[in-house]
């Protein structure tokens, strides 16, 4: 090739990199607009009766539901006989999706009505419509309604997509059907705060962004489009922005409008639900009727305030009293829990949508939700199922306000609701990354941060660093829960400009939303093994178990026992006694409080032992081996905090003892069998066996806290580890001792949490 074609096409590659840098800016006067590859909608003959398709029922996402079918001015449904994953695809992209993911039969998105338009469809996966499927004719049907199908699409949109409206007169009827939305910042000096809070709406139709006339827009919309973007409601942009007038919306070039209106009740979780309004009309300018783009305003939860892109604030903040979310891997997701007559419970997911999951999410802070999730799928609580059957309006301002069927008899924690909420875009995931791992959710981690005028990557500090650590990288990185921690990373070669240590001395308590939140030295760089080869690592994981003790076996289980040391050789070998007990005589008798313990794993994922079979070590007097160095705590405390007595468990024989029906045991002891507890079994260390309980010999008659910490040092990762902790009161009279009020950590209100001093949670003693 010449060198002057050469010079030609590079200059052209730089040319193409530049303007895709600065599309968003717009382009100046008389600048002509980027090309696209429009969307080729299907040809299709004129025998082939035309239809449109939506997607409805009880949507857990905005891409599934009940396949719906508007014919001879009506709309119907079709029926599960003879359908197939090829006629879910066809339906899937007659809809603007790249591919279907799966389809449900039986009215799984609820009963539709009207006609049932397609029977015993036999799609190939091919066709262009679902009309040209074979099928036993339009509207011939023995089907009922519970045999409505539905289907599951993919998130992709097909390139360049663009909603074809084959049935004018009834447009307004018609789910929106668009590739992309955004809101794009109006002023330049908006562009670099995070989050993106105001702006236009622009609609990406046909492969081309389109802003929306605002003749016909409703603070319904801008609610909607709010919520899209994580922030849980919207403000009037003239009352609040007074100083945006006409001239701001004065354009560089021709504004390009979508050609249609927009008609939301403002419930909806998604723009794709709402319904089309009339079709725009343009005068002869290029404007719309009243001349104006949308422009919408949105109020962030107080955890997203808008920041300077340099300075991010720290973003954590309590949760609502009434409601939280547990066992999610990121901020946003979770099990959803309400507070009712002091203690914590769950909503069991019979008839949870997305309107109902979108009432939790704007309650806590956030937008609508982008998903409703049933079964239990982020664990499954513990306590009460306060609610079921939740039919929210979309508008209530709580989740407990909503009306729901009181009875709960036939729910069970299997059936526990969750949510995945959407949140503002912090911009968090580009100022962290994992490096040399062997796929991305394992890596060195680096860091993104400003030195000397300018950003450059560099590596974190390992000295202490651990699991928590390692969760909040896994979480910003939205790789979901930390899987190990590591402090050296010779193994995982990351670039070599990027080997110098730029963060030191973090410590996190896990909550946090970014790396940068957790304490740490800031500018004085304290690391004396230095980067590169000792640099913090980590592995993520999509799950984590989630072990939870059942606190009223423990309540009545527990007895008072004086036995002879005679008698406890293997349990003073591990050091299960207390320190008086080194210097009294063989016949001499130790008091000791017991109690059984049933830890169940509530989690995603089994909980097996840090270590590997390799190193466990055999314990000769108690005949098995130990997987775990310390396993429990067992503490006694005084009503002012101060600790009185110890027990632990020093390692511990990990196995199913028991599991739910269904579930099969997966871990035995015995025979140097492997160690963990599955997820739906627990495993149960009875009162009678050695170290399950706290030496009190010394312990003077009176009133006690109580508490039991599973995990204490974090050497397995959990999904939840607030409620790995139980406390209960305890009273003994020196002749009897008894236990009361015991309950998980976390799981009763904070008056109630307050009577037992100091010991919130197990994060603040073992750190």
């Amino acid at each position: 090739m010449k060198p002057r074609h050469t010079s030609y096409l590079l200059l052209l590659v730089l040319l193409q990199l530049v303007s895709a840098q600065y599309e968003y800016l717009g382009y100046p006067p008389s600048y002509p607009d980027p090309e696209h590859e429009h969307y080729q909608a299907p040809q299709l003959p004129a025998d082939v009766p035309r239809i449109q398709l939506r997607l409805a029922g009880d949507k857990r996402k905005h891409n599934e539901g009940r396949v719906e079918v508007f014919y001879d001015g009506q709309w119907g449904t079709m029926c599960d006989d003879d359908f197939s994953q090829h006629a879910a695809q066809v339906v899937c992209r007659e809809l603007g999706y790249v591919d279907a993911v799966s389809w449900s039969p039986s009215s799984k998105y609820g009963k539709g009505e009207g006609p049932i338009w397609f029977d015993n469809l036999h799609c190939t996966g091919k066709e262009r419509t679902v009309a040209q499927c074979p099928s036993n004719g339009i509207g011939i049907s023995d089907c009922k309604h519970t045999e409505d199908v539905g289907v599951v699409c993919s998130d992709k949109r097909i390139p360049g997509f663009k909603f074809v409206n084959f049935l004018p007169n009834h447009v307004e009827s018609l789910d929106i059907q668009v590739e992309d939305v955004r809101i794009r910042a109006i002023l330049s000096s908006y562009r670099k705060r995070v989050p993106v809070t105001e702006g236009y709406v622009e609609i990406k139709d046909g492969g081309r962004w389109k802003q929306i006339c605002n003749a016909d827009w409703t603070p319904h919309n801008s609610r909607v489009i709010c919520g899209m973007f994580g922030f849980p409601g919207r403000r009037n942009i003239w009352k609040y922005r007074p100083k945006i007038s006409a001239e701001m919306f004065a354009r560089r070039r021709k504004p390009t409008y979508w050609d249609f209106s927009v008609n939301c009740t403002g419930a909806e979780a998604h723009l794709s639900s709402c319904k089309l309004g009339q079709q725009t009309e343009a005068v002869t300018n290029g404007t719309c009727v009243k001349g104006l783009p949308v422009v919408v305003s949105c109020v962030p939860g107080r955890a997203f305030a808008p920041t300077p892109m340099t300075g991010f604030r720290k973003a954590f903040r309590q949760e609502q009293p009434l409601v939280r979310l547990r066992g999610g891997a990121i901020v946003g997701e979770g099990r959803v829990e309400v507070l009712k007559n002091g203690e914590w419970g769950t909503i069991c997911d019979d008839s949870w949508n997305l309107g109902s999951a979108t009432v939790v999410c704007r309650e806590l802070g956030y937008g609508t939700a982008k998903e409703a999730l049933n079964g239990g799928r982020l664990g499954q609580g513990m306590g009460p199922v306060h609610m079921n059957e939740v039919q929210c309006s979309g508008f209530e301002k709580s989740i407990t306000e909503c009306p729901f069927n009181k009875e709960t008899v036939d729910c069970s924690h299997e059936e526990d609701a969750g949510v995945r909420c959407n949140i503002p875009a912090m911009g968090f995931q580009e100022r962290l990354r994992l490096s040399g791992g062997r796929s991305p959710y394992e890596g060195r981690v680096e860091v993104l941060t400003e030195r000397n005028g300018s950003l450059v990557w560099g590596t974190v500090c390992s000295e202490g660093w651990g699991i928590m650590e390692a969760m909040v990288v896994c979480r910003q990185l939205g790789l979901g829960f930390a899987k190990n921690a590591f402090q050296e990373t010779w193994y995982w070669a990351g670039q070599v400009s990027a080997d110098a240590v730029v963060m030191s001395g973090v410590r996190c308590s896990g909550t946090e939303m970014t790396l940068s939140h957790c304490l740490h030295h800031g500018e004085n760089l304290q690391c004396p093994r230095g980067g590169g080869r000792h640099a913090a690592g980590v592995s993520c994981s999509d799950t984590a178990p989630d072990l939870v003790l059942n606190p009223q076996v423990v309540e009545q289980t527990t007895y008072m026992e004086d036995r002879p040391m005679f008698m406890l050789q293997c349990a003073y070998e591990e050091k299960c006694l207390a320190s008086t007990s080194n210097s009294v005589p063989a016949n001499s008798y130790r008091r000791l409080l017991r109690f059984s313990s049933q830890i169940h794993n509530n989690g995603q994922s089994d909980f097996k032992p840090k270590a590997n079979r390799e190193s466990w070590v055999w314990h000769d007097c108690h005949r098995h081996y130990h997987s775990m160095e310390v396993f429990t705590l067992y503490d006694l405390y005084s009503l002012n905090g101060t600790k009185v007595a110890e027990g632990h468990k020093a390692s511990f024989c990990l196995e199913d003892s028991e599991c739910d029906e269904g579930i099969e045991k997966k871990y035995e002891c015995a025979n140097f069998g492997d160690q963990g507890i599955t997820v739906g079994c627990w495993d149960t260390y009875r009162h009678d066996i050695d170290c399950q309980w706290v030496d009190i010999t010394d312990v003077s008659p009176g009133d006690y806290i109580f508490r039991i910490v599973i995990n204490p040092n974090y050497e397995v990762p959990e999904s939840d580890y607030s409620n790995n902790i139980v406390k209960c009161r305890c009273r003994y009279d020196g002749h009897r001792i008894w236990m009361y009020n015991c309950h998980n950590g976390g799981s009763l209100n904070e008056e109630t949490e307050q009577q037992f001093p100091g010991l919130i949670s197990n994060q603040v003693t073992h750190r």
